[in-house]
């Protein structure tokens, strides 16, 4: 591996002189249809430069020599409303390559409309109003604590938090990470995390990379019709394109990983391109090479993703995505009272305890947009994603070496035995096609369908010390069919007031499950610089599978499996916000939510506190009913201003109850019920250092 490794290193081009312009290239297209805006005017500015230019039959534009730093794009079309991208990054060794939309105005004005602000934070996604934001490739390299990591950049928003201990898991409002769906390129992933739990969430490092990450949305509730089995958040990651003209690559070494970006055309006067990246885990690249030696081996990952587009005249447009990644960790002596470990309940002294794992994740797609006229386009995308995890635990005894004297000489280990092992492994192979239509600039409508068929091995052991014989705690191997349907029409009843509404409609197919779930969100631009938000939405999300096949012992020493008639958990999400933009640059937003939960699973025995909203690292096996409800409320108030003038901050606080009841009638908080969150997140860019001035 660490020779394929040097070989793509080399292939990497490495720039001798630095050329002080770039080009800055791009496509604009109508957000609704997706169909070129050709003839709009694209002007570039810079603090000592600026050009214009108009856009060919094909919606492109291009500026040849656009100076090195930052630029502003300003858009202008007639009868769509004017955009302005500020910011935008232009480096020596990279063409900037934008792929933007326009909004058309939903009235005709008499009048010239200057709009006050760029949109900036606003989700990609025209069918979502409320509760997301977008988060730009920028974003995830600039934010403080983010260590280039996608994932933990969630972190620094608000009503967003993870477990404390440096993870990856996604805490939203109170709410289960497991709750959490993952999206690339639109269609649902295993969990992007190296070293992922039993559940799938959580993690040490995203296998997501930030050199193939395209502008993404990030959701917290209330979620548009589109979005279905699903009741926390939705991160809907995106892959930019390659660049289409030229050739280009990038070495990146970092305290995490070691990786090379390469991108290019296909071939000459062809719209297609690829993009690729291969990264190994820096630490385990030193120890791999002798450099270092590490106890019990270290963590070691590597990851890669990609992206292919195959733009066709006349069959549409078909692009090939993936990603996938390998992750080993071995730990020696483990203390499982600091570092939870799967099969022990508690740390002892009697024991040492060694800790083996990998896991492996993969995804791979294939979508087709087919554009359908000037007003319609359908979208169809195949995929498969699959994720699996290997854990072993070893325990020694421990006996302590006295002397005559009665001191301890040394502690004597007896012989490395297996205490617990695990194999699991999750499927899913889905097919989704969506139809948009664009009735005229007011309405939009959207309709789509979701088939997905899910298989679960799952083969847990662990060792009685009592019985001194093992105990078999999971074996199945099942297959789980769903079918999810929705229609969402986007009404502009003018500049100012925008309503979607719509029917998510989920099927369970293996135990007959469905619910209708009406989704409504209404955004009305109430003044020139500020916007109220509302929304509701009903949601449901299927439980975590292996409790739907647990093996339950009854009191006559027999095993049934009592859960797999187990319903839907189901959620009320209500929502309403308003955000005030004091400057083109600084927002003042305040947020308050109720998610009213129910049909939630709870042991079916009088008196039990144990629901599996609450669910951690160790599975229990035991008779579930739809019983349980539950609560998350709070309020959110964030304070953002975006990068200007070399330097931004975000301040955010959430202050939140998550509460949940199970048979024993009693409420309790749940295991994220934090009840309050602060983040202050600030940086500065400095310009014109050394000679290079870099």
């Amino acid at each position: 591996m660490k020779y394929f490794f040097f070989y793509l290193i080399l292939l990497a081009h490495v720039s001798i002189g630095q050329k002080n312009s770039q080009i800055v290239r791009g496509i604009l297209t109508d957000s609704d249809s997706k169909s070129p805006l050709a003839g709009a005017t694209v002007k570039l500015t810079a603090k000592t430069w600026n050009s214009g230019t108009i856009t060919n039959s094909k919606g492109e534009f291009r500026f040849e020599n656009a100076p090195l730093g930052r630029v502003t794009l300003n858009i202008s079309y007639l009868g769509y409303e004017s955009r302005t991208i500020p910011n935008i990054v232009v480096d020596a060794g990279q063409e900037a390559i934008l792929e933007l939309e326009l909004q058309e105005f939903a009235t005709q004005l008499n009048t010239l409309v200057i709009k006050a602000a760029p949109d900036k934070g606003e989700t990609q996604n025209e069918m979502s109003l409320l509760s997301g934001r977008s988060i730009s490739n920028e974003e995830t390299k600039r934010y403080a604590g983010g260590f280039n990591d996608p994932a933990m950049i969630l972190s620094n928003f608000a009503g967003v938090t993870n477990n404390g201990t440096g993870s990856n898991e996604v805490i939203v409002r109170g709410n289960s990470p497991k709750y959490v769906q993952w999206r690339l390129e639109g269609m649902e992933i295993a969990n992007p995390n190296h070293f992922a739990d039993q559940n799938s969430v959580g993690g040490g490092i995203s296998a997501l990379n930030n050199n193939l990450l395209a502008t993404s949305d990030f959701y917290t509730g209330a979620f548009s019709p589109e979005y279905g089995d699903v009741l926390s958040g939705v991160y809907d990651v995106k892959l930019r394109n390659g660049n289409n003209q030229k050739f280009q690559s990038i070495l990146g070494i970092g305290i995490l990983g070691t990786d090379i970006t390469m991108e290019g055309p296909f071939k000459k006067n062809y719209d297609g391109s690829f993009l690729a990246n291969y990264r190994y885990s820096t630490i385990g690249l030193v120890s791999d090479l002798g450099i270092v030696k590490l106890e019990g081996g270290g963590p070691t990952f590597q990851d890669g993703a990609f992206k292919v587009s195959l733009p066709t005249k006349k069959l549409g447009s078909f692009s090939l995505f993936g990603l996938g990644g390998l992750s080993r960790i071995t730990l020696d002596n483990v203390n499982p009272g600091s570092l939870p470990v799967p099969g022990l309940e508690a740390a002892t002294a009697r024991f040492r305890t060694d800790y083996k794992k990998s896991t492996y994740m993969g995804n791979v797609g294939l979508s087709h947009m087919l554009q359908m006229g000037s007003k319609s386009y359908l979208n169809t995308t195949l995929s498969f994603s699959g994720n699996g995890i290997d854990e072993n635990v070893y325990r020694s005894e421990i006996t302590k070496l006295y002397g005559s004297d009665g001191s301890l000489i040394r502690d004597s280990l007896s012989a490395k035995r297996g205490n617990y092992d695990s194999r699991l492994s999750n499927t899913a192979y889905r097919i989704s096609m969506t139809y948009n239509h664009k009735f005229n600039a007011k309405n939009k409508l959207q309709i789509g369908s979701k088939y997905a068929v899910q298989g679960f091995i799952y083969r847990q052991n662990r060792l009685d010390d009592s019985l001194k014989k093992w105990m078999k705690l999971t074996d199945f191997d099942e297959h789980i069919a769903t079918l999810r349907n929705f229609v969402s029409w986007k009404h502009r009843l003018n500049n100012d007031v925008t309503i979607v509404a719509g029917i998510h409609n989920m099927n369970v197919l293996y135990n007959k499950k469905s619910t209708i779930e009406p989704r409504l969100a209404i955004r009305w631009n109430a003044t020139n610089r500020g916007t109220l938000n509302v929304g509701y939405g009903l949601h449901s999300k299927m439980e975590s599978v292996h409790n739907y096949f647990a093996k339950v012992q009854q009191p006559d020493g027999t095993y049934t499996e009592p859960n797999k008639d187990l319903g839907l958990l189901k959620a009320h999400h209500f929502v309403a916000g308003y955000a005030y933009r004091l400057t083109d640059n600084l927002i003042i937003k305040t947020e308050a939510y109720y998610q009213h939960l129910y049909n939630l699973p709870v042991e079916n025995r009088d008196g039990s506190y144990y629901a599996t909203i609450n669910e951690g690292l160790n599975f229990r096996y035991v008779n579930l009913i739809n019983r349980g409800t539950g609560k998350n409320y709070g309020i959110e108030l964030t304070i953002e201003r975006f990068f200007n003038k070399n330097y931004y901050f975000l301040i955010n606080t959430s202050v939140f109850q998550s509460k949940y009841k199970s048979l024993e009638n009693r409420e309790r908080n749940t295991a994220y019920a934090d009840n309050y969150l602060v983040n202050l997140l600030a940086g500065k860019e400095f310009e014109r250092l050394g000679k290079k001035d870099n």
